[in-house]
């Protein structure tokens, strides 16, 4: 579909998309005088935290009937009523209600500053933020703060969103242990799945979509080398987007590798994603073909067949499992119900995708890493870290090991000939894989299992998470998104969407018709929620 045509069908659906809630009572600022949430703050608000989206609180705040002093209200409230059980989140910002005050006060003026304004955001614990401190869950970076925000916080500020606090993550990005326990780390301890509370949240981004599925926030930022934002987002049963390389700057960003990092938006729905990722983006993508201001998604309108005629590709994995490879045959039936063509695929060279990427990675980040410690107060480079690791003992409380940092210690320069050479492969090797597969089938997207069910956390044991589907994408440099897919049981299960290069825009347009198709998401109930 064009993009004028995309952009005139988004206009067409915004009112019904607005319409379909229905307006709350006057609210008012739901913090008392002390800047602590009131008890009663989610109840107060009319509307159910785990089902809205940013187009439906922008236009009751534009009609007045919603403050963000009370949405930043209840979901500080949430955070200290619920997290506890859940640990995902590590801390608050204190001046997060102050930052709804001033968003409020531009609503009043007419003078909102787009879709985000006044919409409360975490941030995962590796991305700069003034004043807030950044650890990657290390005891290292635990003392100072940043000086000064990573450039996407900058963008996000600007755009007038509430910086709430910061996620828990898999400690260093799960780039630290040969066998690390995805969730855990030192600063912030073990985040749980909150949809059983003894299963992993898979990482890095763990805190991210566990405070998600628990309704904690509206949207949150995590960070992806490979894996890391999609397969949360799926073991938490929420969106998860790894944008185009290059496309969200990564600057002030704790790194593993300048090839693969991207930080991205994830949310409980695409629509809120698409909205994130244009506001991060610097504008670069429109919303799923909307206007910044509309960022009304397909998946809000009951009628909508965006799936006619679209091909999309199955890549099963059935190493993953009877009962994940019966969701991906269920979700296959409901595309091709809507008018898709699905075809099996395997896209090539995944062996040797597998065999060359870790090798590069440890040349990557050592020297990302020293670069990184260089602006921080603390270990000034990975020599100094693992020397650090060795002297605190609070640092190998789950798992003891530093294998990955001492790897990555003796690694070939990234000035040497072969790193570059395997580079080059994995570069030519990884894009061949994805472009190759979608032109012989001519596809729109590739589809496979975003993550088996939740494991059980162990720290003895550490992860079983072998979980191919997202290395194309995150080798390549291409998008990819993470939908909710189904369950095997209780656990969730997503669908990892993927295509070509800076196909951000397209592949989210479509996931929001994939999205609207299976109905996938569904809040932990036992969680105390509106």
């Amino acid at each position: 579909m064009r993009k004028r045509s995309v952009t005139t069908l988004i206009a067409a659906l915004a009112a019904a998309s607005l319409l379909s809630g229905t307006p709350a009572p006057q609210a008012q600022a739901a913090g008392s005088a002390t800047g602590r949430p009131s008890p009663d703050a989610p109840a107060r608000l009319g509307f159910d935290l785990d089902t809205v989206t940013i187009p439906q609180l922008q236009a009751r705040m534009a009609d007045g009937s919603l403050t963000s002093s009370a949405l930043t209200a209840a979901y500080l409230w949430r955070i200290e009523k619920t997290d506890p059980k859940i640990n995902a989140v590590l801390r608050t910002d204190p001046t997060a209600l102050r930052q709804a005050a001033a968003s409020d006060a531009r609503h009043r003026h007419g003078r909102s500053r787009g879709p985000l304004d006044g919409i409360p955001v975490l941030l995962k614990d590796n991305i700069n933020t003034r004043g807030l401190a950044t650890t990657a869950g290390s005891l290292a970076l635990a003392g100072d703060p940043p000086d000064t925000d990573a450039a996407l916080v900058s963008r996000l500020r600007r755009a007038g969103a509430v910086i709430l606090g910061k996620t828990n993550l898999s400690e260093w990005a799960n780039f630290r242990a040969a066998k690390p326990t995805s969730g855990w780390s030192a600063v912030g301890g073990q985040t749980r799945n909150p949809y059983v509370l003894d299963r992993n949240p898979c990482g890095s981004s763990s805190g991210s979509a566990a405070a998600l599925a628990a309704s904690l926030s509206q949207v949150a930022i995590g960070t992806e080398t490979d894996g890391s934002i999609v397969c949360p987002a799926g073991m938490n049963g929420v969106v998860g987007h790894k944008p185009t390389l290059g496309l969200v700057s990564q600057a002030g960003v704790v790194p593993i590798s300048a090839e693969q990092d991207t930080a991205g938006p994830m949310a409980r729905n695409v629509t809120d994603t698409a909205l994130t990722l244009s506001v991060l983006s610097g504008g670069k993508t429109s919303p799923l073909g909307g206007t910044a201001r509309t960022g009304v998604s397909p998946a809000q309108h009951p009628h909508n067949e965006s799936l006619r005629g679209k091909r999309i590709g199955l890549w099963r994995l059935p190493s993953l499992g009877p009962d994940v490879d019966a969701v991906m045959t269920a979700t296959a039936k409901k595309l091709r119900q809507a008018g898709a063509t699905v075809v099996e695929v395997t896209p090539p060279y995944q062996k040797r995708l597998a065999e060359l990427e870790f090798p590069a990675l440890l040349s990557e980040f050592h020297r990302d890493i020293d670069a990184y410690l260089a602006t921080r107060h603390g270990p000034r480079n990975l020599a100094a870290l693992i020397e650090f690791n060795r002297a605190h003992p609070e640092e190998r409380t789950c798992f003891a090991g530093q294998e990955l940092f001492e790897q990555a210690f003796a690694a070939p320069p990234t000035t040497d000939p072969g790193y570059r050479a395997t580079r080059a492969e994995l570069k030519d090797l990884s894009r061949r894989s994805i472009d190759e597969t979608m032109a012989a089938h001519r596809l729109d997207a590739i589809a496979s299992p975003t993550n088996p069910p939740a494991w059980t956390t162990d720290c003895a044991r550490g992860d079983n998470d072998v979980i191919p589907s997202s290395t194309p994408a995150a080798v390549a440099g291409y998008p990819s998104l993470s939908v909710p897919a189904g369950t095997v049981g209780k656990l969730p299960v997503g669908v990892l969407l993927m295509s070509g290069n800076h196909q951000d825009t397209e592949l989210l347009s479509l996931g929001a018709a994939v999205e609207n198709r299976l109905h996938a998401w569904r809040p932990p109930q036992y969680l105390p929620h509106n």
